[in-house]
């Protein structure tokens, strides 16, 4: 059976981020997590309080090694570990803690600028929420992205405003939208956010967010399975009433579905999280990752599909 994928110098049927660091940088390219100190308007009460409810209290970054440093200290050291495992590497700084853009252009631009001027920096990644974007921030962003490759990550979970709500996300589907459209004639490359198995949302749901975001202006996706972690709004819920989360083989099926959704084009960063073994409560299959991405793989082989092979112009 011959791969009718184009991105793809081996067996994947989907345009893998590992295909296009390499075709652009021909050598190993890591991320670098970085805490640059910012926090959310959905926990500092400008919006609301707690965060998303699946958030942990290192806004995601709780495998930061230096998350208490300043941002140069935090990269040299995490850089190190990767030097340790990857001699001849390449980096992205990755701002991942939180929401990135929520201060003062000031702050962004003394955290940003540094690694705009490291030559091993090659692409600078920062993660935020699409309601966080001031023309002045995405003007500066614009201005860095023109000199050295820039990802914007969007976190978006859901396009069902419904669910949004319930996960205190405090913005909605349009603002994505809108954010979108802000950006599509930047140089700021868009990474959205997406996450399969949210409180009362079916598999068709889950694919309904990919549909719905098939046609905006974007170059990038991670997708996400939701999972428990400890000391969460999310954990404290389950405690009441436990979620019924999608079984494996389930999220597998799913996935499959969303990437023929997507346009061919469209980088996949991630098809799966990595969560700390130690902070995890469930669903306890997603600490199998490799095998998650081989089955993702051989259920594409079985059925014969690809990336896009649902996607209409």
């Amino acid at each position: 059976m011959n791969n009718p994928f184009p991105f793809s110098f081996n067996e994947k049927r989907y345009h893998t981020f590992n295909y296009y660091l390499k075709t652009r940088y021909h050598q190993k390219v890591a991320k670098v997590i970085l805490d640059g100190g910012f926090t959310c308007p959905n926990r500092d009460g400008s919006k609301g309080s707690g965060g998303c409810i699946f958030c942990s209290e290192k806004g995601s970054g709780d495998s930061n090694l230096a998350a208490k440093e300043d941002v140069m200290t935090q990269y040299l050291r995490n850089r190190e570990v990767m030097i340790r495992k990857w001699p001849d590497t390449l980096f992205i700084p990755y701002f991942q803690s939180f929401t990135n853009t929520y201060g003062p252009l000031e702050k962004i631009r003394s955290l940003v600028d540094p690694f705009v001027r490291l030559d091993e920096a090659v692409e600078i990644a920062i993660s935020t929420r699409c309601d966080c974007l001031e023309d002045e921030t995405i003007a500066y962003l614009d201005s860095v992205a023109a000199q050295k490759p820039l990802w914007l990550e969007l976190g978006l979970q859901t396009s069902n405003d419904r669910v949004g709500e319930i996960l205190n996300r405090q913005y909605s589907f349009s603002d994505l939208v809108s954010a979108l459209e802000k950006l599509k004639d930047t140089h700021i490359k868009v990474c959205i956010h997406v996450m399969n198995g949210l409180p009362f949302e079916t598999k068709e749901d889950m694919l309904k967010t990919v549909k719905d975001i098939a046609h905006l202006p974007f170059d990038g996706i991670k997708i996400h399975m939701l999972h428990i972690i400890r000391n969460t709004t999310l954990a404290k819920m389950n405690e009441i009433e436990a979620y019924e989360l999608i079984s494996r083989d389930d999220y597998i099926d799913l996935v499959v579905r969303q990437l023929e959704e997507l346009r061919p084009e469209v980088i996949v960063q991630r098809l799966t999280g990595d969560p700390i073994r130690e902070d995890l409560i469930a669903p306890q299959w997603l600490l199998k990752k490799v095998t998650i991405l081989n089955d993702i793989d051989k259920r594409m082989r079985e059925l014969d599909t690809w990336q896009g092979k649902n996607y209409e112009q």
